[in-house]
This record gives structure tokens, C-alpha cells and sequence, in this order.
């Protein structure tokens, strides 16, 4: 496994400890802007899978070779019979939950294409989003017109655990290291794209949540 570096994206850090070196299978949901590249980089024994309503979400060739597969579904549809039950490790929906309606369903509906004992990683924007100032590339929940619910840790993390999971970390998304890189980050930016992104600041300001939690019970033997 190549070594994760500060800059890491902060997902795969926090996925690290709970990895280690072992092959797995990783089902990304929603896997634009180049993210199996990003996570095969980090973890080559990862076998890396995309589901996205598109292929060319800001993806290019590079990307769809190193994916074992790419499915092509719209997940508010809940139809996921493409998915083979119970045989992920890890389930990402990173900055996907808030362009869904019915985010929780959808959560429900995938959980049990993960085997007991998988890991279950959700990053959205967090509600205090809506009072931060608009900026470029997204810094108020509202930026993007795209976005549609709010969600919170307290309703995410009762649906995971109600569902059959274990919350093992749940929080503010603060990667201290992006934090202190804030002016360079900023800089950065500037120098190469032009203007200042909206990410530059997540880390400092709170932008986002996350809840990493592990599947302890059969999801589909959970009594409604």
C-alpha cells in the first residue's frame, strides 16, 4: 500500500486503521472526479468498484481500467439487483446522500451488499453548511443547486444502527493536517485554477460530517 501523505483524501486516512493490508472489495457509490484513481493509488490490493447514474461524471479511461467494475444505476431508484448481496468490505457514499431525497432509503437498500463485519463510510455537508458564506465550488450547503436534503449524525448514525451497525467514529470533518495547510491549500488554488475553491476551507470551517460504522448483523434479518 502506498503511504498516505497528509493530503491525503481524508476518507481513505480514516479508512486506513480499519483496513490494514489485506485485499478487499470496495463499492463506491457515486465515484466521479477521478476517485477510483485516487483510492487505488493509496490501496492497489483494493478492488475497486463504481456505481454512478453516469459514466463520464468527470472520469476518463484511466479511471474505468482500474475499476473491476462500473455499474450504471441511478440509486433513487433502490433498484441495485446488479449488486451482489453480501459481498463488499467497504461501502463509500462520499458527498452523495445530500443530491438524494431519500438518502436513508438508499443507505437501507445497500447495506446488504455488504459482508458482516464491512465498513460503512458517509460524508455529506453538515447543516451548519447553510450559514457559511457562498463561495466557489461549494461552501454553503446551498452553493449547489444540485443539493437537496439536509442530513445529520444523529438521524444517520440511528439509521445505521438500527439497521445492524456499529458506529465506531462519527463527527466533524476536521483533517487537522488540511487545517493547518489552509493558506497553502488557498494559494494553491489560486495559482493553478484561478481563483480560490470552496474545499480550500472545509476542514477549518466544519463543512462536512462523516460516520464510519461497521455492519455487526445481518441487515436483512433486522425486524421493521
Amino acid at each position: 500500500m502506498t503511504k498516505l501523505s497528509i493530503v491525503s483524501p481524508t476518507r481513505l486516512k480514516l479508512l486506513k486503521g480499519h483496513i490494514g493490508q489485506q485485499q478487499f472489495s470496495l463499492l463506491d457509490i457515486g465515484c466521479g472526479n477521478h476517485s477510483a484513481t485516487a483510492t487505488k493509488k493509496y490501496f492497489p490490493n483494493c478492488d475497486y468498484y463504481g456505481v454512478d447514474r453516469m459514466a463520464e461524471y468527470s472520469n476518463d479511461p484511466a479511471d474505468f481500467s482500474i475499476m473491476k467494475q462500473f455499474f450504471e444505476i441511478d440509486v433513487t431508484t433502490l433498484t441495485f439487483g446488479q449488486l451482489p448481496d453480501s459481498f463488499f468490505d467497504v461501502l463509500v457514499m462520499s458527498h452523495i446522500i445530500e443530491h438524494l431525497r431519500n438518502g436513508p432509503e438508499v443507505i437501507q437498500a445497500l447495506l446488504p451488499k455488504i459482508k458482516l463485519g464491512g465498513i460503512v463510510y458517509l460524508e455529506y455537508p453538515s447543516k451548519r453548511s447553510t450559514r457559511f458564506p457562498s463561495m466557489r465550488g461549494t461552501l454553503n450547503f446551498y452553493d449547489d443547486p444540485s443539493h437537496c436534503r439536509l442530513y445529520d449524525i444523529g438521524e444517520l448514525t440511528a439509521l445505521l444502527s438500527n439497521s445492524g451497525c456499529t458506529v465506531v467514529k462519527a463527527g466533524t470533518r476536521r483533517d487537522w493536517a488540511r487545517v493547518f495547510l489552509t493558506p497553502i491549500a488557498a494559494l494553491r488554488s489560486k495559482l493553478v485554477r484561478g481563483h480560490v475553491e470552496a474545499a480550500a476551507f472545509w476542514d477549518i470551517l466544519g463543512f462536512a460530517e462523516y460516520i464510519l460504522a461497521r455492519k455487526s448483523v445481518d441487515s436483512e434479518n433486522i425486524p421493521t
